[in-house]
């Protein structure tokens, strides 16, 4: 609707512009005694003779009544407010505008996010994280500056031209159709010089993407790159990117600049040949154009150069643009593989047991990180995971919350496969603690609240003393309502653990996933914790990935994996009597 008004608007503008053009030529009737005079007005129609007819006749009124004087202020109060009215009519346009710029702009970043949280993980381990920020940021950007900027000038601009053209042809047919030659050889001239320019946009945000990628690792990784004086190494790798995109957008601001001289030329060459050949067919008698009239046909005509220029302008800024919206549409069209049925069934608890049978798993259908994986896990039962990194231990306990999804194989929650429920029910019953602490810049409370609803303050606290993360918050200046900085970055690396450990608490699933959970903490903290887990983990399935075994030694089943297979499973004691893997693991630990 606001698109609608907007037509409605931007068309009475464009005509109250043609009423106050068209009023140059009774100027120069009367300035130069060359008016025609009307002795009577005729019956008001919806036609230009009959406008025109009855304005001649209120001019003449006047300087035959009184003098050429106040004919020329009466046509000058025309021209006020037709201006006026132009010009508030063009502001009506714009406002309605102002909600469809904005709200386009809103819905992409809001899609874009919504899409860059639905894809999975094995979506990002071939994108670059700085390259998916460039999209969401940059690239967002540059569709506000160079589409949604433009969209005014794409409506006005087109619906101006028509409006003026329409009144140039009822002023003289033949020298319009002269011009209707004209214009679309000079376009053609415009769009080939703008015919790369998408191409070298699209160059240009990619290489802004591989820059932004170096500055986020090049952040992350800071204290690594003074530790080992890598400085300067890092500053040539930026700087050689850095010229590279510099190069690129050079060549295009070059190219986009030539726009409006090209332009502007063109419609200069395209009046003085007007002005000639209009002239000539004047001068001739072989046009029905009188002298002023000429001379306010291409004061209008003039005006077409202005719109034009714009339009052109606008062009330019649609291939740029298209660029990134191309770069948008990327991840768009991303497909995610982790898809619910067309009716999943809900499920709201866990009965009996979990079985992985005959999976694998591989990222890129080649080499299969998990091999024909068969396991039963029983409720109530504590399973460890233990193996060199790289085994498939932290893949393993992926494809249960459907955070990735099996290749081959399936796997059963009470006897039914889990991709027939409902993902969030499946990912409800399960909570999460990884090797890494994934924490937000806010405060404890909500960190430790993050996907619950109306989470009672006794609730988190409780959470937090049992992780042994009560003590360490209340020591913070606003308590619970502490900032923890991004990525949890004003606490160390074992109070950041224990909140991660909190927040699983506080979820309280019949499933808890361990990676490596207590590998940041020191010894006294490890302790505690452990303490305070085996109160949760008791009668709760848990999965529990970890290398020291000491965390595991009393599970009731530990899995040994090398090279995406289970070698060995067993307790603790029976696995030592295999005499295997795991047993060479624990010799290793116990002397070291």
């Amino acid at each position: 609707m606001n698109i609608f008004y907007n037509l409605i608007f931007n068309f009475l503008a464009a005509i109250f512009a043609v009423f106050s053009l068209t009023m140059i030529a009774p100027v120069l009737g009367v300035l130069f005694d060359n008016q025609p005079i009307v002795e009577e007005p005729v019956p008001l129609a919806l036609s230009v003779e009959s406008v025109e007819q009855n304005f001649n006749y209120y001019v003449s009124l006047l300087i035959t009544n009184y003098s050429e004087f106040y004919a020329l202020f009466f046509i000058a109060f025309i021209v006020i407010i037709t201006s006026l009215l132009k010009n508030c009519f063009r502001y009506l346009a714009m406002f309605q505008l102002a909600t469809t710029r904005t709200g386009v702009v809103k819905n992409i970043r809001n899609k874009l996010y919504d899409k860059t949280i639905d894809l999975p993980l094995s979506y990002y381990t071939n994108e670059r994280k700085g390259d998916v920020l460039s999209r969401m940021t940059n690239d967002v950007q540059q569709i506000e500056l160079s589409l949604i900027s433009s969209l005014e000038m794409i409506i006005r601009e087109p619906l101006t031209i028509m409006v003026y053209l329409i009144t140039l042809f009822i002023m003289s047919p033949v020298l319009t159709i002269f011009v209707l030659i004209l214009l679309p050889l000079s376009g053609l001239i415009i769009g080939r010089i703008g015919k790369n320019l998408k191409i070298s946009a699209l160059r240009g945000q990619s290489k802004l993407g591989i820059i932004m990628s170096v500055i986020e690792e090049t952040l992350t990784g800071l204290r690594i790159i003074k530790a080992f004086n890598a400085e300067d190494k890092i500053k040539r790798r930026f700087y050689s990117l850095n010229s590279l995109y510099t190069r690129v957008m050079t060549k295009m601001y070059r190219r986009h600049y030539l726009a409006g001289p090209t332009s502007e030329f063109l419609g200069t060459m395209v009046v003085v040949i007007i002005v000639l050949y209009g002239g000539f067919l004047v001068l001739e008698g072989q046009s029905n154009l009188s002298s002023q009239g000429f001379i306010a046909y291409i004061a209008i005509f003039s005006q077409i150069i202005s719109p034009a220029k714009h339009f052109s302008k606008a062009y330019y800024n649609i291939q740029k643009g298209m660029a990134s919206a191309d770069r948008f549409e990327d991840i768009m069209q991303a497909k995610n593989t982790i898809v619910e049925i067309k009716n999943p069934l809900p499920v709201k608890s866990f009965n009996n047991q979990i079985e992985y049978k005959n999976v694998s798993f591989s990222y890129d259908d080649n080499n299969d990180v998990l091999k024909n994986i068969n396991l039963v896990i029983p409720k109530g039962k504590s399973i460890a995971l233990v193996g060199h990194s790289g085994a498939g231990k932290s893949t393993f306990v992926d494809l249960l919350p459907r955070i990735l999804d099996v290749t081959k194989g399936e796997i059963l929650l009470d006897g039914i496969n889990i991709k027939n429920f409902k993902i969030k029910d499946l990912r409800a019953l399960m909570g999460n603690v990884n090797q890494e602490a994934i924490l937000f810049n806010d405060n404890f409370f909500n960190n430790i609240a993050i996907g619950s609803e109306n989470v009672a303050e006794d609730q988190v606290i409780r959470a937090a003393k049992i992780a042994n993360a009560h003590e360490f918050i209340m020591q913070t200046k606003n308590g619970y309502y502490s900032n923890i900085g991004e990525g949890g970055n004003k606490l160390s690396g074992g109070q950041r653990q224990r909140l991660s450990i909190a927040r699983a608490v506080l979820h309280n699933p019949p499933i808890l996933i361990l990676d490596e959970a207590t590998s940041s903490l020191d010894t006294e903290s490890e302790r505690l914790v452990q303490t305070a887990l085996s109160k949760v983990l008791e009668n709760r399935t848990s999965i529990v990935i970890a290398h020291r075994l000491s965390t595991v030694v009393n599970a009731d089943m530990i899995c040994v994996l090398q090279e995406g297979k289970i070698i060995e499973t067993g307790n603790h004691q029976e696995l030592l009597s295999q005499n295997g893997l795991y047993k060479k693991y624990h010799s290793t630990q116990m002397f070291s």
